[in-house]
């Protein structure tokens, strides 16, 4: 085990005595060489989640409220400013969702790929230039020694992505956070990054934890997937399980919605509802029993716990072992 997430809570506190609950109790772990799928709806708070993780927030107006995170026996949440600084971008890296946004616009690539060289690895100017170009080649970047010179606007989309894949690796982190890292590519680009990741996983021996709302991504990469909702985690369970079996409403609506050619259903079936505002949420009820058409006068009154109902397998429900219902919605999309 290389990354622990324990109880981890951040609010954003907004105008008006507003508390925001983006994260509210998560709590998982990541194995040296693992994929980890963390998976939602938008506004759940999967991002929240890994900018927490590597002390990202901005406070104000959010705060990391509680709980700890464990990276090989320490605290990341008790580190100083200096001693995180470290860490973050060269033992655990990031791919951030937006490469447009997140790649700096004045500096060239050369300027953004040699800097975490020559400060996490100590490599001189020369060095990290050969090192950077070694990067360029690895992700696929064509013609490097000319497109090192570039700007990130002179790239695609595509491209853009694969140097923040290449910048994300340049200090061989031990965890990968791969924030939707395919979102702003076409599909066969997509395939292309995601072998490129999968690769380098196997290679080095990288964790990754992967942020998505993509199901079909998940299916075919991740060993273990946690499903998020409103802030917390309702379902986790090995990949192969959760698709078999998923014993939460919410887990069986998201693989409902899902467009199946292998069965009659070629539409997928929406969730009826939608998300809920994480500034307005009952404190005493399943955030998902508004949404939900198993829902009974329990689900109302006081939230679910996380329990375990099978080896490795975790679900936030009061009829978690009713699953005749759940896997009928699965397979006919209703």
């Amino acid at each position: 085990m290389v990354l622990a997430v324990n109880g981890l809570k951040t609010y954003f506190y907004m105008g008006r005595g507003q508390t925001i609950r983006a994260v509210n109790g998560v709590s998982f772990t990541l194995s040296k060489g693992q994929w980890l799928a963390l998976v939602g709806e938008s506004g759940c708070g999967k991002s929240v989640t890994a900018l927490s993780i590597m002390r990202l927030i901005p406070n104000p107006p959010g705060r990391i409220v509680s709980g700890n995170v464990i990276f090989n026996g320490k605290d990341l949440l008790q580190l100083s400013d200096k001693e995180i600084d470290r860490i973050r971008g060269n033992r655990i890296a990031m791919i951030f969702q937006e490469p447009m946004t997140s790649l700096n616009p004045v500096l060239t690539i050369e300027r953004q790929l040699t800097e975490p060289l020559e400060i996490h690895r100590q490599l001189d100017h020369s060095a990290a230039v050969t090192e950077a170009l070694r990067l360029l080649s690895l992700v696929g970047i064509p013609e490097p020694e000319k497109r090192i010179k570039h700007y990130p606007h002179q790239f695609s989309g595509g491209m853009q992505q694969r140097i923040m894949i290449a910048m994300a690796l340049a200090c061989n982190p031990e965890v990968l956070i791969a924030d939707e890292p395919t979102t702003s590519v076409d599909v066969t680009v997509q395939a292309q990054l995601l072998e490129l990741i999968n690769e380098l996983r196997v290679r080095f021996g990288t964790a990754v934890l992967l942020i998505t709302h993509n199901l079909g991504v998940v299916a075919r990469y991740a060993e273990y997937v946690m499903v998020m909702y409103a802030g917390r985690i309702v379902e986790s369970a090995p990949a192969r399980v959760l698709y078999s079996a998923p014993r939460h409403p919410y887990t069986a609506g998201l693989l409902a919605a899902v467009p199946r050619l292998d069965t009659r259903r070629r539409r997928g079936a929406p969730i009826p509802g939608l998300p809920p505002d994480l500034g307005r949420l009952e404190p005493n009820m399943c955030a998902f029993s508004p949404r939900c058409k198993f829902a009974m006068g329990e689900c109302r009154k006081q939230t679910p716990p996380l329990e375990p109902i099978g080896p490795e397998h975790y679900v936030r429900c009061f009829r978690s072992h009713e699953t005749d219902d759940l896997l009928r919605m699965t397979d006919e999309g209703s």
